[in-house]
Protein backbone atom coordinates (compact mmCIF):
# COMPACT_ATOMS: atom_id res chain seq x y z
CA UNK A 1 0.00 0.00 0.00
CA UNK A 2 1.01 3.50 -0.99
CA UNK A 3 1.49 5.81 1.89
CA UNK A 4 -0.89 8.67 0.73
CA UNK A 5 -2.44 9.38 -2.31
CA UNK A 6 0.45 11.55 -3.95
CA UNK A 7 2.79 8.59 -4.23
CA UNK A 8 0.04 6.61 -5.53
CA UNK A 9 -0.96 8.95 -8.23
CA UNK A 10 3.26 9.44 -9.16
CA UNK A 11 3.22 5.00 -8.83
CA UNK A 12 0.81 4.95 -11.16
CA UNK A 13 1.96 7.63 -13.49
CA UNK A 14 5.16 5.77 -13.49
CA UNK A 15 3.58 2.49 -14.64
CA UNK A 16 1.79 4.16 -17.27
CA UNK A 17 5.41 4.76 -18.79
CA UNK A 18 5.40 8.39 -17.35
CA UNK A 19 9.44 9.54 -18.01
CA UNK A 20 9.27 13.21 -17.07
CA UNK A 21 6.49 15.74 -15.53
CA UNK A 22 6.62 19.78 -16.73
CA UNK A 23 5.65 22.50 -14.01
CA UNK A 24 6.67 24.37 -11.23
CA UNK A 25 6.28 23.36 -7.91
CA UNK A 26 4.81 24.93 -4.64
CA UNK A 27 2.04 25.45 -2.79
CA UNK A 28 -0.97 22.88 -3.10
CA UNK A 29 0.92 20.76 -5.33
CA UNK A 30 4.07 19.94 -3.35
CA UNK A 31 2.60 16.10 -1.91
CA UNK A 32 3.06 15.56 -4.98
CA UNK A 33 6.47 17.09 -6.47
CA UNK A 34 7.77 15.03 -3.09
CA UNK A 35 6.56 11.72 -4.40
CA UNK A 36 8.12 12.67 -7.59
CA UNK A 37 11.66 13.49 -6.18
CA UNK A 38 11.41 10.21 -4.97
CA UNK A 39 10.55 8.27 -8.42
CA UNK A 40 12.14 7.80 -11.57
CA UNK A 41 10.63 10.91 -13.25
CA UNK A 42 12.48 13.42 -13.86
CA UNK A 43 10.83 17.05 -12.75
CA UNK A 44 11.21 19.66 -16.16
CA UNK A 45 10.90 23.24 -13.87
CA UNK A 46 9.94 25.31 -16.81
CA UNK A 47 9.79 29.38 -16.00
CA UNK A 48 6.01 29.22 -16.97
CA UNK A 49 3.42 26.85 -16.36
CA UNK A 50 2.13 27.77 -19.96
CA UNK A 51 5.33 26.47 -21.47
CA UNK A 52 4.74 23.37 -19.27
CA UNK A 53 1.46 22.57 -21.22
CA UNK A 54 3.29 23.20 -24.20
CA UNK A 55 6.64 21.14 -23.51
CA UNK A 56 4.52 18.39 -22.27
CA UNK A 57 1.89 18.70 -25.06
CA UNK A 58 5.23 18.26 -27.47
CA UNK A 59 6.59 15.53 -25.92
CA UNK A 60 3.11 13.74 -26.50
CA UNK A 61 2.84 14.66 -29.79
CA UNK A 62 6.37 13.76 -30.90
CA UNK A 63 6.28 10.20 -28.62
CA UNK A 64 2.87 9.61 -29.09
CA UNK A 65 2.90 8.15 -25.39
CA UNK A 66 1.56 9.65 -21.90
CA UNK A 67 2.51 13.28 -21.40
CA UNK A 68 2.51 15.01 -18.26
CA UNK A 69 2.75 18.16 -17.14
CA UNK A 70 1.51 20.05 -13.35
CA UNK A 71 0.70 23.72 -11.85
CA UNK A 72 -0.53 24.56 -8.00
CA UNK A 73 -3.44 26.53 -7.76
CA UNK A 74 -4.94 29.72 -8.46
CA UNK A 75 -2.16 31.27 -10.71
CA UNK A 76 -0.81 28.35 -11.49
CA UNK A 77 -3.60 27.08 -13.02
CA UNK A 78 -4.46 29.84 -15.10
CA UNK A 79 -1.15 30.15 -16.31
CA UNK A 80 -1.96 26.41 -17.68
CA UNK A 81 -4.89 27.75 -19.73
CA UNK A 82 -2.84 28.68 -22.85
CA UNK A 83 -1.09 25.84 -23.59
CA UNK A 84 -3.94 23.17 -22.46
CA UNK A 85 -6.05 24.79 -25.51
CA UNK A 86 -3.31 24.46 -27.99
CA UNK A 87 -2.31 20.76 -26.91
CA UNK A 88 -6.26 20.06 -26.46
CA UNK A 89 -6.77 21.06 -30.31
CA UNK A 90 -3.41 19.38 -31.74
CA UNK A 91 -4.51 15.97 -30.25
CA UNK A 92 -1.83 15.36 -27.47
CA UNK A 93 -2.23 12.62 -24.81
CA UNK A 94 -1.77 15.13 -22.15
CA UNK A 95 -2.79 14.79 -18.66
CA UNK A 96 -2.40 18.36 -16.53
CA UNK A 97 -2.06 18.03 -12.90
CA UNK A 98 -4.02 21.15 -11.30
CA UNK A 99 -3.24 21.36 -7.87
CA UNK A 100 -6.32 23.32 -6.11
CA UNK A 101 -7.01 25.12 -2.59
CA UNK A 102 -7.49 22.81 0.71
CA UNK A 103 -11.13 20.98 0.22
CA UNK A 104 -12.73 22.75 3.30
CA UNK A 105 -12.12 26.16 1.70
CA UNK A 106 -13.60 25.83 -1.78
CA UNK A 107 -16.49 28.13 -1.86
CA UNK A 108 -15.03 30.55 0.55
CA UNK A 109 -13.18 33.09 -1.75
CA UNK A 110 -10.55 31.56 -0.51
CA UNK A 111 -6.51 32.98 -1.26
CA UNK A 112 -5.82 31.92 -5.09
CA UNK A 113 -9.22 30.33 -5.24
CA UNK A 114 -10.24 29.47 -8.63
CA UNK A 115 -12.89 27.03 -10.30
CA UNK A 116 -10.39 24.51 -12.03
CA UNK A 117 -13.62 22.54 -13.74
CA UNK A 118 -14.77 25.71 -15.25
CA UNK A 119 -11.69 27.40 -16.30
CA UNK A 120 -10.54 23.93 -18.06
CA UNK A 121 -13.64 23.03 -19.65
CA UNK A 122 -13.34 24.12 -23.14
CA UNK A 123 -9.73 23.44 -23.23
CA UNK A 124 -9.84 19.34 -22.56
CA UNK A 125 -12.03 16.40 -22.94
CA UNK A 126 -11.96 15.39 -19.40
CA UNK A 127 -11.60 17.37 -16.29
CA UNK A 128 -12.91 16.12 -12.82
CA UNK A 129 -11.89 17.16 -9.13
CA UNK A 130 -10.91 14.31 -6.21
CA UNK A 131 -12.85 14.38 -3.58
CA UNK A 132 -10.98 12.08 -1.50
CA UNK A 133 -8.09 9.27 -2.43
CA UNK A 134 -10.25 6.67 -3.24
CA UNK A 135 -12.20 8.69 -5.50
CA UNK A 136 -9.34 10.05 -6.74
CA UNK A 137 -7.91 7.16 -8.03
CA UNK A 138 -10.51 6.14 -9.82
CA UNK A 139 -11.06 9.45 -11.48
CA UNK A 140 -7.03 9.46 -12.36
CA UNK A 141 -7.96 6.58 -14.38
CA UNK A 142 -10.76 7.69 -15.87
CA UNK A 143 -8.42 10.90 -16.97
CA UNK A 144 -5.39 8.45 -18.87
CA UNK A 145 -7.85 6.38 -20.55
CA UNK A 146 -9.77 9.52 -21.76
CA UNK A 147 -6.65 11.24 -23.38
CA UNK A 148 -4.83 7.85 -24.44
CA UNK A 149 -7.75 7.14 -26.23
CA UNK A 150 -7.32 9.99 -28.20
CA UNK A 151 -10.28 12.61 -26.53
CA UNK A 152 -8.02 15.17 -26.03
CA UNK A 153 -6.21 17.01 -22.89
CA UNK A 154 -7.27 15.45 -19.84
CA UNK A 155 -7.58 17.64 -16.46
CA UNK A 156 -6.68 16.37 -13.02
CA UNK A 157 -8.25 18.61 -10.36
CA UNK A 158 -6.94 17.56 -6.70
CA UNK A 159 -7.33 19.69 -3.48
CA UNK A 160 -3.72 19.42 -1.45
CA UNK A 161 -5.02 18.16 1.30
CA UNK A 162 -6.68 14.62 -0.66
CA UNK A 163 -3.03 14.33 -2.03
CA UNK A 164 -1.88 13.99 1.59
CA UNK A 165 -4.73 11.83 2.84
CA UNK A 166 -3.82 7.57 3.00
CA UNK A 167 -4.19 6.07 -0.32
CA UNK A 168 -7.01 3.26 -1.14
CA UNK A 169 -6.57 0.35 -2.53
CA UNK A 170 -8.21 1.04 -5.88
CA UNK A 171 -7.76 -1.91 -8.33
CA UNK A 172 -9.19 0.24 -11.38
CA UNK A 173 -5.61 1.94 -11.68
CA UNK A 174 -4.59 -1.09 -12.46
CA UNK A 175 -6.17 -1.67 -16.06
CA UNK A 176 -4.43 -1.95 -18.88
CA UNK A 177 -4.99 1.32 -20.77
CA UNK A 178 -6.85 0.94 -24.51
CA UNK A 179 -4.92 2.89 -26.60
CA UNK A 180 -6.85 2.34 -30.34
CA UNK A 181 -4.16 4.06 -31.50
CA UNK A 182 -4.84 2.66 -35.31
CA UNK A 183 -8.83 2.69 -34.83
CA UNK A 184 -10.10 1.76 -38.30
CA UNK A 185 -13.61 3.67 -39.23
CA UNK A 186 -14.77 1.95 -42.37
CA UNK A 187 -17.56 3.90 -44.21
CA UNK A 188 -21.50 3.54 -44.52
CA UNK A 189 -22.10 1.23 -47.54
CA UNK A 190 -24.68 4.20 -48.93
CA UNK A 191 -22.35 7.05 -47.97
CA UNK A 192 -19.46 4.91 -50.14
CA UNK A 193 -21.60 4.97 -53.06
CA UNK A 194 -22.42 8.41 -53.25
CA UNK A 195 -19.07 9.29 -53.15
CA UNK A 196 -18.09 6.94 -55.95
CA UNK A 197 -20.69 7.50 -58.51
CA UNK A 198 -19.67 11.42 -57.57
CA UNK A 199 -16.03 10.63 -58.53
CA UNK A 200 -17.01 8.58 -61.76
CA UNK A 201 -19.56 11.89 -62.87
CA UNK A 202 -17.05 14.49 -62.30
CA UNK A 203 -14.95 15.27 -65.54
CA UNK A 204 -12.08 16.46 -63.00
CA UNK A 205 -11.08 16.08 -59.29
CA UNK A 206 -8.75 17.71 -56.59
CA UNK A 207 -8.10 15.85 -53.66
CA UNK A 208 -7.18 18.00 -50.57
CA UNK A 209 -5.73 16.55 -47.34
CA UNK A 210 -5.13 17.28 -43.52
CA UNK A 211 -3.10 15.67 -41.23
CA UNK A 212 -6.15 13.00 -41.14
CA UNK A 213 -4.38 11.51 -44.06
CA UNK A 214 -1.37 10.52 -41.71
CA UNK A 215 -0.75 6.60 -42.18
CA UNK A 216 -3.04 6.78 -45.88
CA UNK A 217 0.02 8.21 -47.71
CA UNK A 218 -0.32 5.28 -50.40
CA UNK A 219 -4.45 5.09 -50.71
CA UNK A 220 -4.31 8.90 -51.37
CA UNK A 221 -1.58 8.76 -54.02
CA UNK A 222 -3.02 5.53 -55.31
CA UNK A 223 -6.39 7.36 -55.60
CA UNK A 224 -4.88 10.61 -57.13
CA UNK A 225 -3.29 8.12 -59.69
CA UNK A 226 -6.47 6.19 -60.80
CA UNK A 227 -8.57 9.71 -60.98
CA UNK A 228 -5.88 11.86 -62.31
CA UNK A 229 -6.55 14.10 -59.40
CA UNK A 230 -4.15 17.11 -58.21
CA UNK A 231 -3.74 17.04 -54.45
CA UNK A 232 -3.54 20.16 -52.33
CA UNK A 233 -2.46 20.10 -48.82
CA UNK A 234 -3.22 21.93 -45.30
CA UNK A 235 -0.58 23.43 -43.21
CA UNK A 236 -0.77 20.01 -40.68
CA UNK A 237 -1.07 17.58 -43.70
CA UNK A 238 1.69 19.40 -45.85
CA UNK A 239 4.59 16.60 -43.91
CA UNK A 240 2.73 13.75 -44.74
CA UNK A 241 1.26 14.48 -48.06
CA UNK A 242 3.52 17.01 -50.16
CA UNK A 243 7.17 14.96 -50.06
CA UNK A 244 7.78 12.54 -53.27
CA UNK A 245 3.96 13.28 -54.79
CA UNK A 246 3.89 13.93 -58.44
CA UNK A 247 0.27 15.25 -58.02
CA UNK A 248 1.35 18.46 -55.58
CA UNK A 249 -0.28 21.63 -56.17
CA UNK A 250 0.79 23.14 -52.52
CA UNK A 251 -1.15 24.65 -50.15
CA UNK A 252 -3.88 26.48 -49.62
CA UNK A 253 -5.22 29.09 -46.93
CA UNK A 254 -3.52 32.38 -46.05
CA UNK A 255 -0.36 30.08 -45.75
CA UNK A 256 -1.40 29.32 -49.30
CA UNK A 257 1.28 28.80 -52.29
CA UNK A 258 1.21 27.55 -55.82
CA UNK A 259 -1.97 26.57 -57.43
CA UNK A 260 -4.02 24.39 -54.47
CA UNK A 261 -6.70 27.34 -54.54
CA UNK A 262 -6.74 27.27 -58.34
CA UNK A 263 -7.00 23.66 -58.28
CA UNK A 264 -9.85 23.21 -55.34
CA UNK A 265 -12.02 25.99 -57.74
CA UNK A 266 -11.61 24.85 -61.22
CA UNK A 267 -12.48 21.10 -60.60
CA UNK A 268 -15.96 19.35 -61.03
CA UNK A 269 -15.59 17.86 -57.32
CA UNK A 270 -13.26 18.69 -54.29
CA UNK A 271 -12.92 15.83 -51.80
CA UNK A 272 -11.70 17.25 -48.65
CA UNK A 273 -9.29 14.31 -47.03
CA UNK A 274 -9.29 14.24 -43.33
CA UNK A 275 -9.52 17.86 -43.26
CA UNK A 276 -10.89 20.44 -40.59
CA UNK A 277 -9.57 23.13 -42.72
CA UNK A 278 -10.92 26.82 -41.17
CA UNK A 279 -10.78 29.17 -43.32
CA UNK A 280 -13.96 28.16 -45.85
CA UNK A 281 -13.28 31.60 -47.62
CA UNK A 282 -10.63 29.66 -49.44
CA UNK A 283 -12.77 26.80 -50.20
CA UNK A 284 -15.96 26.50 -52.86
CA UNK A 285 -19.27 25.95 -51.80
CA UNK A 286 -20.15 23.78 -54.50
CA UNK A 287 -19.54 20.06 -55.27
CA UNK A 288 -17.68 18.96 -52.40
CA UNK A 289 -17.30 15.62 -50.47
CA UNK A 290 -15.92 15.40 -47.26
CA UNK A 291 -14.05 12.20 -45.53
CA UNK A 292 -13.28 12.14 -41.58
CA UNK A 293 -13.33 10.16 -38.93
CA UNK A 294 -15.05 12.49 -36.56
CA UNK A 295 -18.57 12.74 -38.13
CA UNK A 296 -19.08 16.21 -36.33
CA UNK A 297 -16.41 17.63 -38.62
CA UNK A 298 -18.25 17.42 -41.71
CA UNK A 299 -19.84 20.33 -43.46
CA UNK A 300 -18.85 22.44 -41.09
CA UNK A 301 -16.70 24.88 -43.24
CA UNK A 302 -18.34 24.53 -46.52
CA UNK A 303 -21.39 22.86 -47.96
CA UNK A 304 -21.03 19.19 -48.38
CA UNK A 305 -22.85 17.44 -50.61
CA UNK A 306 -21.01 13.71 -50.51
CA UNK A 307 -20.45 12.89 -46.54
CA UNK A 308 -18.60 10.01 -45.44
CA UNK A 309 -17.79 9.26 -42.20
CA UNK A 310 -15.08 6.94 -41.69
CA UNK A 311 -10.78 7.19 -41.62
CA UNK A 312 -9.43 8.05 -44.90
CA UNK A 313 -7.56 5.25 -45.18
CA UNK A 314 -10.85 2.65 -44.87
CA UNK A 315 -12.33 4.98 -46.61
CA UNK A 316 -10.15 4.59 -49.91
CA UNK A 317 -9.46 1.48 -50.01
CA UNK A 318 -13.33 0.71 -49.73
CA UNK A 319 -13.97 2.92 -53.03
CA UNK A 320 -11.29 2.16 -54.95
CA UNK A 321 -12.67 -0.99 -56.42
CA UNK A 322 -15.55 1.18 -57.88
CA UNK A 323 -14.14 3.81 -59.46
CA UNK A 324 -13.57 4.07 -62.75
CA UNK A 325 -10.03 5.01 -64.20
CA UNK A 326 -9.63 8.19 -65.64
CA UNK A 327 -7.88 8.58 -68.91
CA UNK A 328 -7.75 12.62 -69.56
CA UNK A 329 -4.67 14.42 -66.86
CA UNK A 330 -4.87 17.58 -69.16
CA UNK A 331 -6.86 19.05 -66.02
CA UNK A 332 -3.89 17.34 -63.28
CA UNK A 333 -1.10 18.78 -65.98
CA UNK A 334 -2.63 22.11 -66.50
CA UNK A 335 -2.59 22.73 -62.62
CA UNK A 336 0.71 21.23 -62.43
CA UNK A 337 2.17 23.66 -64.66
CA UNK A 338 0.24 26.45 -63.14
CA UNK A 339 1.90 25.55 -59.84
CA UNK A 340 5.56 25.04 -61.02
CA UNK A 341 4.94 28.71 -62.83
CA UNK A 342 3.90 30.03 -59.84
CA UNK A 343 7.18 28.66 -57.70
CA UNK A 344 9.16 29.80 -60.26
CA UNK A 345 8.44 32.77 -60.37
CA UNK A 346 8.95 33.37 -56.26
CA UNK A 347 12.26 31.53 -57.08
CA UNK A 348 12.87 34.27 -59.66
CA UNK A 349 12.17 36.88 -57.80
CA UNK A 350 13.80 36.20 -54.54
CA UNK A 351 16.70 34.30 -56.08
CA UNK A 352 19.14 31.93 -54.13
CA UNK A 353 21.64 34.26 -52.70
CA UNK A 354 19.51 37.20 -51.46
CA UNK A 355 21.89 40.04 -51.05
CA UNK A 356 19.31 42.22 -49.33
CA UNK A 357 19.77 44.07 -46.13
CA UNK A 358 17.68 43.19 -43.71
CA UNK A 359 18.14 39.73 -44.59
CA UNK A 360 14.90 38.51 -46.12
CA UNK A 361 13.24 36.03 -44.21
CA UNK A 362 12.34 33.76 -46.79
CA UNK A 363 16.60 33.53 -47.65
CA UNK A 364 17.13 32.36 -43.95
CA UNK A 365 14.10 29.54 -43.91
CA UNK A 366 15.71 28.55 -47.34
CA UNK A 367 18.74 28.40 -45.94
CA UNK A 368 17.98 26.43 -42.35
CA UNK A 369 16.12 23.97 -44.69
CA UNK A 370 18.87 23.11 -46.74
CA UNK A 371 21.55 22.32 -43.62
CA UNK A 372 19.26 21.10 -41.36
CA UNK A 373 19.22 17.44 -40.55
CA UNK A 374 17.21 14.70 -42.72
CA UNK A 375 14.98 13.74 -39.98
CA UNK A 376 15.28 17.50 -38.06
CA UNK A 377 11.89 18.28 -36.05
CA UNK A 378 10.93 22.00 -36.58
CA UNK A 379 8.78 23.88 -33.74
CA UNK A 380 7.35 26.73 -35.83
CA UNK A 381 5.66 30.09 -34.39
CA UNK A 382 2.87 31.63 -35.43
CA UNK A 383 2.76 34.39 -37.73
CA UNK A 384 4.84 34.94 -40.32
CA UNK A 385 7.10 32.00 -39.43
CA UNK A 386 4.57 29.91 -40.03
CA UNK A 387 4.55 31.25 -44.09
CA UNK A 388 8.36 30.53 -44.36
CA UNK A 389 8.00 27.24 -42.73
CA UNK A 390 5.22 26.42 -45.03
CA UNK A 391 7.27 27.29 -47.83
CA UNK A 392 10.58 26.20 -47.37
CA UNK A 393 10.44 23.39 -44.92
CA UNK A 394 11.26 20.35 -47.32
CA UNK A 395 8.86 16.83 -46.16
CA UNK A 396 11.08 14.23 -46.98
CA UNK A 397 9.16 11.64 -44.93
CA UNK A 398 11.49 11.99 -42.37
CA UNK A 399 11.44 15.49 -41.10
CA UNK A 400 8.50 16.78 -38.69
CA UNK A 401 7.25 19.83 -37.61
CA UNK A 402 4.67 20.78 -34.46
CA UNK A 403 3.09 24.33 -34.28
CA UNK A 404 -0.14 25.79 -32.92
CA UNK A 405 -2.06 24.56 -36.10
CA UNK A 406 -5.25 24.56 -34.46
CA UNK A 407 -5.07 27.73 -31.72
CA UNK A 408 -2.90 29.65 -33.61
CA UNK A 409 -1.13 31.27 -30.26
CA UNK A 410 1.68 32.85 -30.94
CA UNK A 411 4.90 32.09 -28.55
CA UNK A 412 4.33 27.91 -28.94
CA UNK A 413 7.74 27.07 -30.75
CA UNK A 414 10.63 27.46 -27.76
CA UNK A 415 8.40 25.53 -25.37
CA UNK A 416 7.35 23.00 -27.85
CA UNK A 417 10.81 22.35 -28.72
CA UNK A 418 12.11 21.85 -24.86
CA UNK A 419 9.27 18.82 -24.66
CA UNK A 420 10.30 17.04 -28.34
CA UNK A 421 14.22 17.56 -27.26
CA UNK A 422 13.89 16.44 -23.07
CA UNK A 423 11.84 13.28 -25.22
CA UNK A 424 14.99 12.78 -27.36
CA UNK A 425 18.14 14.36 -27.49
CA UNK A 426 19.50 13.04 -29.98
CA UNK A 427 17.37 14.58 -32.50
CA UNK A 428 18.04 18.12 -34.08
CA UNK A 429 15.15 20.01 -32.90
CA UNK A 430 14.75 23.71 -34.66
CA UNK A 431 12.82 26.37 -33.90
CA UNK A 432 11.16 29.01 -36.35
CA UNK A 433 10.53 31.54 -33.37
CA UNK A 434 9.42 35.28 -34.40
CA UNK A 435 11.07 38.08 -32.00
CA UNK A 436 7.38 38.28 -30.85
CA UNK A 437 6.83 34.75 -29.92
CA UNK A 438 10.30 34.49 -28.26
CA UNK A 439 9.93 37.61 -26.09
CA UNK A 440 6.51 36.39 -24.81
CA UNK A 441 8.02 33.46 -23.11
CA UNK A 442 12.13 34.31 -22.91
CA UNK A 443 12.57 33.44 -19.26
CA UNK A 444 12.31 29.08 -21.34
CA UNK A 445 16.00 30.25 -22.30
CA UNK A 446 16.75 29.49 -18.58
CA UNK A 447 14.57 25.87 -18.75
CA UNK A 448 16.70 25.76 -21.70
CA UNK A 449 20.40 25.88 -20.40
CA UNK A 450 19.37 24.48 -17.19
CA UNK A 451 18.75 21.13 -18.76
CA UNK A 452 21.43 21.53 -21.62
CA UNK A 453 18.26 20.70 -24.43
CA UNK A 454 20.31 20.98 -27.98
CA UNK A 455 18.01 23.31 -29.16
CA UNK A 456 18.90 25.08 -32.38
CA UNK A 457 16.92 28.33 -31.90
CA UNK A 458 16.09 30.72 -34.99
CA UNK A 459 14.85 33.86 -34.43
CA UNK A 460 13.65 36.16 -37.30
CA UNK A 461 13.90 39.26 -36.00
CA UNK A 462 12.02 41.77 -37.68
CA UNK A 463 11.02 43.51 -34.65
CA UNK A 464 7.56 43.72 -35.52
CA UNK A 465 4.19 41.92 -35.66
CA UNK A 466 4.45 40.74 -39.09
CA UNK A 467 1.35 38.89 -39.63
CA UNK A 468 -0.77 41.60 -37.37
CA UNK A 469 1.31 44.16 -39.74
CA UNK A 470 -0.19 42.24 -42.57
CA UNK A 471 -3.70 42.07 -41.46
CA UNK A 472 -4.00 45.77 -41.06
CA UNK A 473 -2.75 46.51 -43.97
CA UNK A 474 -4.54 44.22 -46.12
CA UNK A 475 -7.92 45.25 -44.19
CA UNK A 476 -7.10 48.82 -45.39
CA UNK A 477 -5.81 50.16 -41.38
CA UNK A 478 -3.04 51.99 -41.25
CA UNK A 479 -0.30 50.03 -39.27
CA UNK A 480 -0.25 50.90 -35.44
CA UNK A 481 1.34 49.27 -32.14
CA UNK A 482 3.28 46.48 -34.47
CA UNK A 483 6.21 47.89 -34.06
CA UNK A 484 9.27 48.53 -31.78
CA UNK A 485 12.81 48.90 -31.07
CA UNK A 486 15.20 45.94 -31.90
CA UNK A 487 16.17 43.67 -29.25
CA UNK A 488 19.41 41.91 -29.32
CA UNK A 489 18.50 38.19 -28.43
CA UNK A 490 21.84 36.87 -29.20
CA UNK A 491 23.18 38.95 -26.24
CA UNK A 492 20.68 38.02 -23.90
CA UNK A 493 20.97 34.48 -24.62
CA UNK A 494 24.98 34.83 -24.07
CA UNK A 495 23.75 36.09 -20.79
CA UNK A 496 21.83 33.21 -20.24
CA UNK A 497 24.82 30.94 -20.44
CA UNK A 498 23.54 29.99 -24.53
CA UNK A 499 25.97 29.95 -27.00
CA UNK A 500 24.71 32.72 -29.70
CA UNK A 501 25.45 34.14 -32.75
CA UNK A 502 23.48 37.60 -34.38
CA UNK A 503 23.34 37.88 -37.78
CA UNK A 504 22.98 40.87 -39.62
CA UNK A 505 24.49 40.67 -43.47
CA UNK A 506 23.08 37.93 -45.85
CA UNK A 507 26.96 37.23 -47.02
CA UNK A 508 27.18 35.55 -43.10
CA UNK A 509 24.09 34.14 -42.76
CA UNK A 510 25.00 30.34 -44.18
CA UNK A 511 28.78 30.11 -42.29
CA UNK A 512 26.92 31.15 -38.97
CA UNK A 513 24.08 28.71 -39.45
CA UNK A 514 26.64 25.97 -39.99
CA UNK A 515 28.13 26.36 -37.01
CA UNK A 516 25.55 26.78 -34.56
CA UNK A 517 23.96 23.55 -36.33
CA UNK A 518 27.27 21.50 -35.07
CA UNK A 519 27.27 23.13 -32.00
CA UNK A 520 26.86 20.43 -29.57
CA UNK A 521 24.33 21.90 -27.10
CA UNK A 522 21.56 24.72 -27.30
CA UNK A 523 21.90 27.73 -29.59
CA UNK A 524 20.66 30.78 -30.59
CA UNK A 525 21.00 32.47 -34.14
CA UNK A 526 19.20 35.82 -33.79
CA UNK A 527 18.72 36.70 -37.75
CA UNK A 528 18.15 40.05 -38.63
CA UNK A 529 15.12 40.32 -41.11
CA UNK A 530 13.35 42.44 -42.93
CA UNK A 531 10.31 44.27 -41.01
CA UNK A 532 8.17 45.02 -44.50
CA UNK A 533 8.70 41.20 -46.13
CA UNK A 534 5.05 40.25 -45.75
CA UNK A 535 3.85 37.33 -47.60
CA UNK A 536 0.67 37.09 -49.84
CA UNK A 537 -1.49 33.96 -50.50
CA UNK A 538 -1.61 33.18 -54.54
CA UNK A 539 -4.91 34.00 -54.74
CA UNK A 540 -3.94 37.49 -53.96
CA UNK A 541 -7.61 39.42 -55.25
CA UNK A 542 -8.61 42.84 -55.51
CA UNK A 543 -10.30 43.25 -52.27
CA UNK A 544 -6.87 43.13 -50.92
CA UNK A 545 -5.16 44.69 -53.26
CA UNK A 546 -7.82 47.44 -52.10
CA UNK A 547 -7.21 47.22 -48.80
CA UNK A 548 -3.03 47.42 -49.25
CA UNK A 549 -4.64 50.81 -51.44
CA UNK A 550 -6.40 52.35 -48.50
CA UNK A 551 -3.48 51.63 -45.97
CA UNK A 552 -1.02 53.05 -48.00
CA UNK A 553 -2.92 56.66 -48.70
CA UNK A 554 -3.55 56.44 -45.09
CA UNK A 555 0.32 55.93 -44.38
CA UNK A 556 1.28 58.64 -46.85
CA UNK A 557 -1.21 61.20 -45.73
CA UNK A 558 0.70 60.59 -42.01
CA UNK A 559 4.15 61.27 -43.23
CA UNK A 560 4.48 57.41 -43.56
CA UNK A 561 5.43 57.68 -47.29
CA UNK A 562 9.36 56.24 -46.97
CA UNK A 563 7.70 53.24 -45.10
CA UNK A 564 5.58 52.47 -47.87
CA UNK A 565 7.96 52.66 -50.32
CA UNK A 566 9.97 49.78 -48.69
CA UNK A 567 6.99 47.66 -48.09
CA UNK A 568 6.09 48.17 -51.92
CA UNK A 569 9.91 46.97 -52.69
CA UNK A 570 10.41 44.25 -50.47
CA UNK A 571 7.00 42.73 -51.37
CA UNK A 572 6.89 43.49 -55.37
CA UNK A 573 7.75 39.62 -55.35
CA UNK A 574 4.64 38.35 -53.53
CA UNK A 575 2.08 41.22 -54.82
CA UNK A 576 0.41 40.01 -58.39
CA UNK A 577 -1.22 43.45 -59.73
CA UNK A 578 0.81 45.71 -57.58
CA UNK A 579 1.68 48.08 -60.63
CA UNK A 580 -1.98 49.00 -59.86
CA UNK A 581 -1.11 50.58 -56.42
CA UNK A 582 0.52 53.93 -56.43
CA UNK A 583 1.77 55.24 -53.59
Amino acid sequence: MNKDFAHQIVQTLEANGVKRIYGIVGDSLNPVSDAVAESSIEWIHVRNEEAAAFAAGAESLVTGELAVCAASCGPGNTHLVQGLYDSHRNGAKLLAIASHIPSQEIGSKYFQETHPESLFAECSGYCEMANSAEQGARILHHAIQSTMAGKGVSVFVMPGDIASQEAADVPLLESVIARGDNKRVFPDPAEAAQLVKAINEAKTVTLFCGVGTVGARDEVLALAEKIKAPIGHSFGGKMNIQYDNPFDVGMNGLLGYGACYEASHEADLLILLGTDFPYNAWLPTTNVAQVDIKAENIGRRTKVQYPVVGDVKSVIENILPHIEEKKDRSFLDSMLKKHAKLLDNVIENFGPSDKATPIHPEYAAQLIDELADDNALFTVDTGMCNVWAARYITPNGKKDELASFRHGTMANALPQAIGAQAADRDRQVITFSGDGGLSMLLGELITVKQYDLPVKMMVFNNSTLGMVKLEMMVAGLKEFGTSHDGVNYADIASAVGIKAFRVEKPQDLKKTLKKALAHDGPVLVDIVTDPNALSLPPNFDWAMIKGFTESAVKTVLDGGIGNMVKVARSNLRNIKGAAAIEF
